[in-house]
């Protein structure tokens, strides 16, 4: 028999097609079936194709950027222009000799020692082809043609004509057209815009497009390019929220983030590309456009003032006893005396600037410069003299960029720089008088000092006199000051009912019943004299919030009626006293049922709770006149009334609160293992903040017990194929402290989400179940803020409206720090910890600026 007839019968006999390095003919299909090995050399040497479309659209096959270098990468082309739309292994390209295997498994790329260097994720079920679709996509369906795993869900820097980018998701551009690793560029969906980042640092959006539409408030769900532009869909797949029209066209369109942070869309004509789109428009929005600490103007690039160029293209100072530090990787500070700053000219901006709320407002240029030189993660810092708006530069430094006119005057850059230790002493003695560099605060004098002070306390014992005779003319004004507020409150359109302080006391037997208690204060059992059973909110912390204030907010709260919020019923201001006055319900708070000795709580009241609780906050965040931040979503306040039927509480406290309390929300509330990262790392508190909170109550919810608990059962799972019960092998089941967080990443990665469930459910509940809440869980406790859903996205995907998103690792490893130190006994409390979470956090791949702000926030959660 010759070698042909002998490599056909295995075929048939073995179901399996042994590819030989002599082999010289591609495979010209669009699907296979396991089991498939094959060399890469063979398509490699041949050009040939693994597979192609049924249209010959696309072909999937082996790529090799750059000539120079034996280094391939497994990727699926466009046939006619032989452009790449998708590569399986950006960041580890592979030998020559490496092997390409379909098995029952999934997909896997091995080195020359059998090593893997890449594959598919861990699938629910057996694959039983492999195809790929005549839209670019390739996917891999089990025996009911149920899609296991596909490209689009992973894209890389391409978006073709039809596929969509799901909120989360996003397109990463490569390091160049030679090294298709992951470069420093990324384009990412979020629930209200498509944002453009340079190593995490937001850089531009669509709608700042000016042939931008904005057409919808509604919550974006993906972003998809098709026949007539560039749009962004709401959940029902046709809400158009922001559109981008290219006008019409039958040809192919793909849109694709370039390495150097461009994003185009072009069309496919006459065996070329023509380019439709090219945005930012303006090439000085792009952070890098001109190297670090390039003068973008006009898109031409030069050096600002005391910069010149170096041999790599970067600006450095022209004055060799200086340069620019990097920043802290180890923890390790400059010493204060070798810092120094050059000033930028005037009409010199940054980009992020205006994508970020300042670290401070209100304070002075010193100030301002104290706090990056206080910070060796700071490079620069930009200060705003009118507002006093403080900027830190951190971790990265991009190109400069012109502002406009009206702009001039207003905001003052300057360039941190250490001097080398021979110049330290005669740099700082006469940093003040060199040309373009800040004074150093060190130099003011003691005697100035002093004197300051004694100023500072003469003029406090004025104030403080002055107060008190303001004092004593209010009170002799008396009952008139009072009547006419009385009035104001009075005159308060929607006010809900206002009750005497003698009536509540009277209502709850001099407040006897205490049902419930928080950081807002005691809720108490009550019932009016109308019968009405109530609950009472004696609210403590209040700061010295006027009354029309506070009713006025009431006002807001108490005409907001959702389904899935506890009705206010009421209030009470008088003197000092605050109290609100609700709704009662029977059942009393999540906590108390979900993690008492009670009746175990079922699967589907567990869903019903979850869904109704992200109907509520959906509606907060969304569906009122007033956007409201819960800023407290945690089981005590998700409320239970007949079946099970759920309400949010203390949805409109946060509202309650006066500015001067906006900057204790962590300490006064204090409910740790709900706070988002965002609370201690000087992000902007948005609505994403709730979503996170959310996130960690679902988890709770999936397993019946706290998120930080000890673990002491044995869970069992249903093995997917039988189902026989088998026991769970994996060791964090055991008896000891488990971070549950982590413990459902963990089986999300391996697919096993039946083991997280509530083991007192043991046959109550299917994996797929467990799988959506698990899932949805993931997105909402991201760490990075924009990559949350929406409420409203969370509500679509647990009614089924929408596809489950798929979780970002990366934004999910501060879990695996936190989890191994909430499991440990010591907590993390010396620089040495903080050096080794932020080195850990570099290893792996984490954004660097945020590493100290995230350690911050495990410290805090940990102590």
């Amino acid at each position: 028999m010759d070698s042909l007839s002998l490599f056909v019968t295995v075929f048939f006999c073995h179901n399996v097609i042994l590819l030989q390095l002599t082999s010289s003919a591609p495979i010209l299909t669009n699907s296979i079936s396991p089991n498939v090995t094959a060399s890469s050399l063979q398509f490699i040497d041949n050009s040939g194709a693994f597979l192609l479309s049924l249209n010959k659209t696309f072909k999937l096959s082996f790529s090799r950027p750059n000539s120079e270098l034996s280094l391939y990468y497994l990727s699926i082309f466009h046939s006619s222009s032989n452009i790449i739309i998708w590569t399986a292994n950006p960041n580890k390209p592979f030998s020559e000799s490496s092997k390409f295997t379909l098995s029952l498994n999934g997909l896997t790329i091995t080195d020359d020692h059998d090593s893997i260097v890449w594959s598919t994720p861990k699938l629910n079920s057996s694959v039983s082809v492999m195809l790929l679709q005549d839209s670019g996509n390739l996917v891999l369906l089990d025996a009911q043609n149920v899609s296991l795993w596909e490209s689009f869900s992973s894209p890389t820097d391409t978006l073709v004509s039809g596929q969509r980018l799901y909120v989360g998701q996003s397109l990463n551009g490569a390091v160049s057209g030679k090294n298709l690793s992951v470069g420093d560029y990324r384009f990412v969906v979020t629930d209200g815009d498509a944002v453009f980042q340079w190593n995490g640092l937001n850089y531009w959006k669509l709608s700042m497009y000016t042939s931008a539409f904005k057409n919808s408030n509604s919550p974006v769900s993906f972003l998809s390019v098709n026949a007539t532009g560039l749009y962004l869909f709401a959940s029902d797949g046709s809400t158009v929220v922001i559109q981008v029209i290219l006008g019409f066209s039958s040809n192919f369109r793909i849109a694709k983030l370039e390495s150097n942070g461009n994003f185009s869309v072009s069309k496919f004509v006459s065996n070329s590309w023509v380019e439709e789109l090219a945005i930012p428009d303006d090439d000085c929005r792009i952070p890098f456009i001109c190297k670090k600490l390039g003068l973008c103007s006009s898109s031409s690039c030069s050096c600002p003032s005391d910069f010149h160029p170096n041999i790599n293209g970067d600006c450095v100072p022209v004055n060799s006893s200086i340069s620019l530090p990097s920043p802290c990787t180890n923890g390790s500070e400059l010493n204060s005396s070798s810092i120094t700053y050059l000033r930028l000219d005037n009409g010199l901006d940054y980009f992020y600037n205006d994508f970020v709320q300042p670290v401070k407002h209100g304070i002075d240029l010193s100030e301002c410069q104290d706090l990056c030189s206080g910070n060796c993660s700071c490079l620069a810092f930009f200060h705003e003299d009118e507002s006093g708006f403080c900027y830190l530069i951190e971790n990265h430094l991009g190109s400069i960029m012109s502002t406009s006119s009206d702009k001039d005057g207003d905001r003052f850059g300057f360039i941190k720089t250490r001097v080398s230790s021979s110049q330290d002493g005669n740099t700082n003695m006469n940093a003040s008088n060199q040309k373009g560099k800040f004074p150093i605060a060190g130099l003011v004098l003691l005697p100035t000092s002093v004197f300051l002070l004694v100023i500072i306390v003469l003029g406090f014992i004025w104030w403080r006199k002055n107060r008190k005779q303001s004092r004593a003319k209010v009170v002799k004004l008396g009952s008139r000051n009072s009547s006419f507020e009385e009035l104001e409150l009075i005159s308060i359109p929607g006010l809900p009912v206002r009750f005497n302080y003698d009536e509540l006391a009277v209502a709850t037997d001099s407040f006897k019943t205490q049902i419930g208690s928080g950081g807002f204060g005691t809720v108490y059992k009550g019932t009016l004299q109308d019968n009405t059973v109530v609950a009472v909110k004696k609210i403590t912390s209040m700061g010295i919030q006027g009354k029309k204030e506070f009713c006025t907010e009431i006002a807001i709260i108490g005409n907001i009626h959702h389904v899935n919020l506890v009705r206010l019923k009421g209030f009470c201001v008088q003197g000092r006293q605050r109290l609100l006055v609700y709704e009662y319900m029977n059942k009393g708070s999540l906590d108390k049922t979900l993690f008492g000795n009670g009746p175990v709580l079922g699967w589907r009241e567990r869903f019903e709770i979850a869904l109704g609780t992200a109907r509520g906050l959906a509606y907060l965040h969304s569906g009122c006149d007033h956007k409201i931040i819960h800023c407290d979503v945690k089981p005590e306040n998700i409320l239970l009334h007949e079946n099970f039927h759920v309400k949010i509480s203390d949805f409109g406290l946060s509202k309650l609160l006066g500015p001067e309390q906006s900057g204790i929300y962590t300490t006064m509330r204090g409910t740790r293992g709900y706070l988002a990262p965002e609370w201690l790392t000087n992000t902007a508190i948005t609505d994403k903040t709730d979503v996170y909170s959310y996130g960690m109550v679902l988890l709770e919810i999936v397993r019946g017990r706290k998120n930080c608990s000890s673990q002491t059962e044995r869970s069992t799972e249903k093995d997917t194929s039988d189902g026989t019960p088998r026991s769970s092998s994996f060791s964090p089941m055991d008896s000891r402290s488990v971070y549950f967080p982590l413990l459902a990443l963990e089986m999300h990665e391996q697919r096993r989400y039946l083991e997280l469930a509530d083991v007192r459910l043991e046959g109550q509940v299917r994996r797929e179940e467990v799988e959506k809440l698990v899932r949805v869980a993931l997105l909402c406790v991201q760490e990075e803020p924009m990559l949350r859903p929406s409420m409203a996205n969370v509500v679509s995907m647990l009614e089924g409206g929408l596809p489950l998103g798929e979780p970002n690792i990366e934004s999910l490893r501060f879990l695996r720090f936190y989890g191994q130190r909430s499991t440990e006994p010591s907590t993390i409390r010396n620089s040495n910890e903080q050096n080794e979470f932020i080195l850990y956090s570099e290893a792996n791949g984490t954004n660097s600026s945020a590493n100290t702000a995230s350690y911050n926030f495990l410290s805090f959660m940990s102590s």
